[in-house]
């Protein structure tokens, strides 16, 4: 069995009975090695641990000197899910908190070529990209294991060279 079949059997579920959470804690420990692993996780690992980094470092109201709200742990756990469902091969984001207790992921390839991507509590993913005179926003959900195709479309499509029209996918 892949890591990533193992991940519905890694979240808590309905089941309580003793085998049931047994599957759940060996899935689980076999995700945390795997995620440990450099060589099986890779880049992934230490972007997942700068997303709890930040977590920590933004969990109090007004860590930015104004009224900011704490950085949530559910979306830490979302953005964190979002990280290991990124296909092998796409480029990681950078991280930051935002003002609303939710975190930013960002692709940034120039000024102009951008696709930024807010975190939260919820399985709601707001999203804008700019790429040259092309710019939008929209909204999509996240099931925790599956990136939509338009977001997945919209990263990759900044990433590389040329435009890419996002909004038409």
């Amino acid at each position: 069995m892949g890591y990533a079949a193992l991940k519905p059997f890694a979240r808590a579920g309905s089941a309580v009975s003793t085998e049931a959470l047994a599957v759940r804690k060996a899935a689980s420990a076999v995700i945390a090695l795997a995620e440990r692993s450099h060589a099986l996780f890779g880049a992934k690992a230490a972007t997942i641990a700068q997303i709890w980094a930040l977590a920590r470092e933004c969990s109090e109201p007004g860590w930015n000197g104004e009224a900011a709200r704490p950085v949530d742990q559910l979306a830490a756990i979302s953005a964190s899910d979002f990280i290991r469902a990124l296909p092998y091969g796409v480029a990681l984001p950078e991280i930051a908190p935002e003002p609303d207790g939710s975190i930013s992921l960002d692709w940034i390839q120039s000024r102009n070529r951008l696709f930024t991507l807010s975190v939260g509590v919820n399985n709601r993913l707001a999203y804008a990209w700019l790429d040259g005179a092309d710019k939008g926003h929209a909204v999509a959900r996240f099931d925790g294991e599956t990136i939509p195709s338009k977001i997945l479309d919209g990263i990759t499509g900044i990433m590389t060279t040329g435009n890419v029209a996002i909004g038409s996918r």
